[in-house]
């Protein structure tokens, strides 16, 4: 009798009750993942324009500028965006040194592969950092140039897919539909990316239009456009020729529908001006980037129906 009653009075708790701690660590760790991810997108933009406005070079010494923090003195428009293209580097290095730390600290609350994931998205930036630095003291040699852009994708890649990895989503099944689809569509934007920052750094398109050998790399990346729009349009076809898809799915592939269409838009008029516009340049540049992060994310999250799917058998 007595033990009744106290169990009565004693509230019993669920085990989602029990372990609040799992749940919002986690929460909060993929907005900050999310939130570095975005960081990453800007600075790729960033440094598109600064490319684009012949800035790379502005500041002539690295990592500091004129050797301050702040060159107030010489700052213009050049200089403003190499320095603030250090600056948002800057901040997502610190940014992924502290997501690495809470990584490992709440590693019993949080997917046993996160610690691993976000140390070598920090070893991508330390990477990245080095990179920078040879692309000022190396005078803007085309090959760290695409070399740094390549390895700026990847670790676009790499949060992208450890955000998405981490956020809320209730499987249909159906996306497993996707997964080849989305992963090669991925790999093919990928590619074309990289060849986008060849002909940039190369300034292909103005010597392929004085008759330069450099035609092959710019022809290159005019067909690449080929294969990458194939692949990104087929997955937006399966997408909504699947009528029980995740509705986070479809919006996805309706998103890349839209940059599809946007980028090839960007790229003929970018082409026809011969480059002369510089916010359309950058602005194609980005878009590729934003392209290429909705893509991976669309495969994570298929990747994760095929697993229940997988659970299921």
């Amino acid at each position: 009798m007595a033990e009744s009653v106290l169990h009565s009075q004693i509230p019993i708790k669920t085990p989602q009750q029990q372990s609040p701690t799992k749940s919002s660590v986690q929460k909060w760790i993929c907005r900050l993942v999310w939130k570095i991810a975005i960081a990453t997108l800007l600075l790729m933009a960033v440094g598109s324009a600064t490319r684009v406005m012949n800035a790379g070079l502005a500041c002539p010494d690295w990592p500091l500028c004129y050797g301050q923090l702040i060159p107030t003195q010489q700052m213009n428009l050049q200089v403003f965006l190499e320095w603030f293209h250090r600056l948002d580097a800057a901040l997502i290095g610190f940014s992924t040194i502290a997501l690495v730390a809470l990584s490992w600290w709440y590693r019993r609350e949080l997917p046993s592969w996160l610690p691993g994931a976000s140390t070598f998205a920090l070893g991508l930036i330390v990477f990245q950092g080095v990179l920078g630095g040879l692309t000022v003291t190396q005078l803007l040699r085309f090959d760290i140039v695409t070399a740094h852009l390549g390895t700026a994708m990847a670790l676009l890649v790499t949060f992208v897919a450890i955000a998405t990895a981490l956020t809320p989503y209730q499987s249909t099944g159906e996306g497993a539909k996707l997964i080849w689809a989305s992963l090669t569509a991925t790999i093919l934007v990928y590619i074309q990316s990289l060849l986008g920052g060849l002909v940039a750094s190369r300034w292909a398109v103005h010597q392929c239009l004085g008759i330069s050998q450099l035609c092959t790399v710019m022809n290159s990346h005019l067909l690449g456009v080929i294969p990458a729009t194939l692949g990104a349009l087929t997955v937006v076809g399966i997408a909504w020729r699947t009528p029980a898809l995740a509705p986070i799915l479809r919006r996805l592939a309706s998103v890349v529908g839209s940059l599809v269409l946007l980028q090839i838009l960007l790229g003929i008029a970018t082409l026809r001006l011969h480059l002369q516009v510089e916010p359309l340049t950058v602005a194609h540049h980005t878009v590729g980037a934003a392209l290429l992060a909705t893509l991976v994310a669309l495969t994570v999250f298929t990747l994760r129906d095929r697993k229940t799917v997988t659970s299921y058998q």
